[in-house]
């Protein structure tokens, strides 16, 4: 999806994530007892600690990320990524990332920026515009609650120079 086959782990960041992913573990546990989680917890932490870890570039997970701007498909060759019956899940996905893509901060982004977006570990912010595009970011210097200062302030001027937040 991100047109490069140079996508790989950033093995320091999965390492990262596993020797400081004490909430992870504690959330994890807390839904398996609850029984929304079926598989097992260390498989689970695992997938999650090397979906954290993903290195791409700002073109990569712009390119990724316009399926969720575009009912499954890419934006510019529209190549379908996700079938019909699954474009309907991107919805739930936008939604998931308004409300949560950002920790605690989720509804700052919203309202600083609004648009569905995703932050990062590694600095980098993916956002769209459904419908219209997908754009990304990246600067490792994080917030206290784990986002990236400058990236959420360059978006925060995207869309108030061009006027395309969703609200």
């Amino acid at each position: 999806m991100a047109g490069s086959s140079t996508i790989n782990y950033d093995q320091n960041v999965v390492a990262s994530e596993r020797s400081q992913g004490f909430h992870n573990r504690a959330i994890i546990n807390l839904m398996k007892a609850y029984g929304n989680i079926h598989n097992d917890v260390e498989i689970v932490l695992e997938f999650y600690f090397h979906a954290c870890a993903i290195s791409m570039c700002c073109r990569e997970m712009a390119r990724t990320f316009t399926v969720f701007a575009n009912q499954g498909k890419l934006i510019g060759s529209g190549e379908e990524m996700l079938s019909a019956q699954r474009t309907k899940r991107t919805k739930r996905i936008n939604a998931i990332m308004q409300t949560c893509g950002f920790y605690d901060k989720a509804g700052e982004f919203s309202f600083r920026v609004g648009l569905p977006g995703k932050s990062g570990v590694g600095g980098g912010i993916a956002a769209v515009h459904p419908s219209d595009f997908s754009v990304a970011v990246w600067s490792p210097k994080l917030n206290p609650k784990g986002n990236s200062s400058s990236g959420i302030l360059a978006l925060e001027r995207l869309t108030d120079i061009t006027g395309t937040s969703i609200f």
